[in-house]
């Protein structure tokens, strides 16, 4: 379960249900004092909060039981844990976790509030942390669809490579050779030099080649891929094919490198 680091109080977050989930529990320990979660639901404007949270996110909440917690909210008699809320009101927005990461969870936006009870600055730096870990896990992701995408043309392109050059008879180890020749051709095409050639360079690099490319790199090479596959299909030689691969590298590099967008996908 990852953590962000909200002013030195470590602070457990987890996604379900494609929702953001916080743990109060952890961040409880940033609020100087004795103070409990059912303090804070004690709270008349938390309930309030609560309540209209519900209604928008939760097509299954309990409205006459919420009426009822709502009308009590405040009164010195008045006690309510969060087990007591969620099954009182079928509410989905706070979570109540046993086991090895047990305590107190909510989503993010009530989260948010519940920083807000710690202190304004705390809060602050709850959603800017929150917002650190999320730009992070999107760029891990995009880096994910990249190289999947990648490993999905390869496969393609073997397929090619299987039904347009291998012959019935072939050794299962010639039929490897031919798979990595025709990767050192896309490697040639489009970084100039083999795999082995790359590792012989760069003998400090646990990688590869490949596992170096940048984002348009990626991109070109997934589209090399699925031109080879092509010329294979067509029957062309491997030198005439690796010609027309590196022509197409050059051109598609330049207008890659020049595109904005990808690189934003690169931090520039």
């Amino acid at each position: 379960m990852p953590k962000i680091d909200v002013k030195g109080t470590q602070v457990a977050v987890y996604s379900e249900n494609e929702m953001d989930f916080i743990s109060l529990t952890d961040m409880l320990r940033a609020k100087d004092g004795d103070f409990f979660i059912s303090d804070w639901l004690r709270n008349r404007n938390t309930v309030e909060f609560l309540g209209i949270w519900e209604q928008v996110h939760n097509p299954a909440f309990n409205y006459g039981e919420f009426a009822t917690i709502r009308s009590q909210a405040g009164l010195n008699s008045y006690k309510l844990s969060v087990k007591e809320w969620v099954a009182q009101t079928h509410a989905i927005g706070l979570v109540a976790k046993a086991g090895r990461y047990g305590g107190t969870y909510a989503h993010k936006d009530i989260a948010f509030e519940f920083g807000m009870w710690i202190s304004a600055e705390f809060k602050i730096y709850l959603i800017k942390e929150f917002q650190r870990l999320k730009d992070q896990e999107r760029e891990q992701l995009g880096w994910d669809i990249r190289r999947n995408l990648t490993k999905i043309n390869y496969r393609i392109h073997t397929d090619a490579i299987k039904t347009h050059l291998i012959p019935a008879e072939l050794t299962q180890p010639q039929i490897s050779t031919v798979y990595a020749s025709e990767a050192d051709l896309l490697n040639m095409a489009l970084f100039g030099k083999t795999a082995k050639q790359w590792r012989d360079e760069n003998p400090e690099n646990k990688g590869n080649i490949r596992d170096e490319a940048n984002v348009s790199q990626l991109v070109c090479l997934a589209n090399l891929e699925t031109l080879n596959a092509h010329f294979i299909q067509q029957g062309f030689a491997q030198g005439k094919r690796l010609q027309l691969l590196n022509q197409t590298a050059i051109h598609q590099m330049q207008l890659l490198l020049a595109d904005r967008s990808l690189k934003q996908l690169e931090g520039n």
